[in-house]
Formats: C-alpha cells, sequence, structure tokens
C-alpha cells in the first residue's frame, strides 16, 4: 500500500484537492509560502561550481520567454482565456523536481540546476512586464485601469519578486554563513516534493471550486485549454531536446524546457489572471507527468 501512494501521490493528491475543494480552497493564500519554502530548499542545494552558464540555456530562455508573449498575441484574437493559458505554459520556469527526473534519465544534473536558477531570475524579470503587457496587470487591483505602463509593472514586481528572488538571496547567505543550516536543508528527505504535493492539493481544490461556482464558464475554452496545454507540453519537451542535441545533453534540455513549475503558474493565474487559465498548467501537470512516467520506462528497459 505504501509504495502505491508513493507511486501515485500526485494524481492523489489532485483527487484530494478535487474531492475537498469546499475546505481545501480556503487554503490558498498559503500557496506562496508553500512555493517560497520549495525554491528555498532547490536553491540551497546549488554549489556556485554548479552555476555555469551554457549556450543552450540562452537559448531556452529565449524560447520560453519570446514564444510565451507571442503565443498570446497570435491566439488573443480567438480567445483571451485561451491566449492566456498558453502563455502562462510558456513562461512557467522549470519545475524544482526537474533535476531528480534529469538524474534518473542520465542527464546533466548541474546544467539543469543551473538552468532553473537562471530561468526563475528569467521568469521574475519578464513576468510582470509580459502580464502588463497582455492586459493582466489591470486585475491586480483596484484602480489599476488608471495605472501607467511602470506603475503596473511594479505593482506585480512587488508580489513576484519576493517570491522568486528572496529564496535565492536567503540560500546564498545560508550557503555562505549558516554551512550547518544548509546541511540540514539539503537531508531533509524529499522535503521540497512533499511541499509540491501540499500545495498541489490546494491549488486543485483552488481550481475546482471555481469550475463548480462559476456559471458563465465557456465548455469551449476550457476544452481548448486542456488542448492547447498537452500541444505546448509535447512541444516543449521535443524543442528542448532537439536543442540539447546539438550540445550533446538532449536530456537535460528537454526537462529544462518541459518539466514547468505549474504550481507557480496556477499560482500566477489566480493572482492576477482570468481564474479559468490556471485550468492549463492544472492539465500541464498531467501531461509532464505521464511523458516523465514514459521516459522513465524506456530508461529502465
Amino acid at each position: 500500500m505504501a509504495k502505491i501512494i508513493k507511486d501515485w501521490i500526485l494524481p492523489i493528491a489532485m483527487i484530494v484537492g478535487a474531492l475537498t475543494y469546499r475546505w481545501i480552497s480556503v487554503l490558498a493564500p498559503l500557496t506562496p509560502y508553500l512555493i517560497f519554502l520549495m525554491l528555498l530548499l532547490t536553491f540551497s542545494k546549488i554549489s556556485i561550481r554548479d552555476i555555469r552558464f551554457h549556450r543552450a540555456h540562452l537559448w531556452l530562455l529565449m524560447i520560453q520567454l519570446v514564444c510565451s508573449l507571442a503565443i498570446y498575441y497570435l491566439l488573443a484574437g480567438y480567445d483571451v482565456i485561451l491566449a492566456q493559458g498558453a502563455m502562462l505554459c510558456l513562461l512557467a520556469p522549470t519545475a524544482t523536481a526537474a533535476a531528480v527526473i534529469t538524474g534518473l534519465l542520465g542527464g546533466n544534473v548541474g546544467f539543469l540546476t543551473a538552468y532553473t536558477l537562471f530561468c526563475n531570475i528569467a521568469v521574475a524579470i519578464a513576468a510582470p512586464v509580459w502580464f502588463t503587457l497582455t492586459g493582466a496587470g489591470a486585475g491586480a487591483g483596484a484602480g489599476a485601469d488608471e495605472m501607467t505602463f511602470m506603475q503596473s509593472v511594479w505593482l506585480i514586481c512587488r508580489k513576484v519578486f519576493p517570491l522568486l528572488i528572496m529564496p535565492l538571496f536567503i540560500a546564498a547567505f545560508i550557503n555562505r554563513f549558516l554551512p550547518k543550516v544548509r546541511k540540514a536543508l539539503i537531508y531533509i528527505p524529499k522535503m521540497a516534493f512533499y511541499l509540491w504535493v501540499a500545495a498541489l492539493t490546494i491549488v486543485t481544490g483552488v481550481i475546482v471550486d471555481f469550475l463548480v461556482n462559476n456559471q458563465t464558464t465557456d465548455l469551449k475554452t476550457e476544452i481548448g485549454l486542456v488542448i492547447i496545454s498537452m500541444i505546448l507540453c509535447c512541444l516543449q519537451f521535443f524543442v528542448g531536446r532537439k536543442i540539447g542535441r546539438r550540445y550533446g545533453d538532449p536530456i537535460s534540455s528537454g526537462q529544462g524546457l518541459g518539466q514547468k513549475n505549474t504550481i507557480l503558474a496556477i499560482w500566477m493565474a489566480n493572482t492576477w489572471l482570468h481564474p479559468l487559465t490556471a485550468l492549463a498548467p492544472a492539465c500541464y501537470i498531467l501531461w509532464q507527468n505521464i511523458i516523465n512516467t514514459w521516459q522513465l520506462n524506456i530508461k529502465k528497459q
């Protein structure tokens, strides 16, 4: 029984969140704190020797940032909610668990760890601008419609930067001045993973709560978000591996571009975008785990 729960913990978390949405959704304010702790644990494990910029990192970042904005403008004329969901599927940074999967597949963990760091910094800088350019910043607070571009960017920066950048500075401080604390953080077994499970349970409850209580939801948009998340997930794994193959490491680049921090993406959707857009990164969780399971099975053969 314990092995079954361990192997199926992510689907179980989503089912629990869906079934208990009335109660679990009230825990939504805890999500940013869980994300903060996940990033702190991840960055605490990064050694300065691992942080080396690779040319492949630049290509991956360009695809992630440029294409996320491009796909929004491509789809916005058809369906703004669909466009926002697609943008999130591309913009979301690399998942903290991607390094684990990369190691199991035989990829370069140092490459992936460095990209996770660079990617989170890039998204922290780009997200406020991207949300403002797409009009998403207008939902960030009262009177936002009258804000200038820079005021809207600053409003979002105030929430994004502490969440994505502060864990980096705190981890750097701990690594430099508190080695015993760093050692304790590193050896907490799978703590980041279980924080991810907790966050997944909460955000699933939030999404289901919105779908149940929103009677004006367009079924065509919902189906579109499910399909676009699947297409973008497959494309990012494929393109990432293609880029990595040019530099001799398709696994690391594939995981770096394809495996996303969907919990962060869902939080962004619930904070600044139309709540229904969270359905895209929520479905992305399913698709990326199917791909990871398939890759691990291929590796075992």
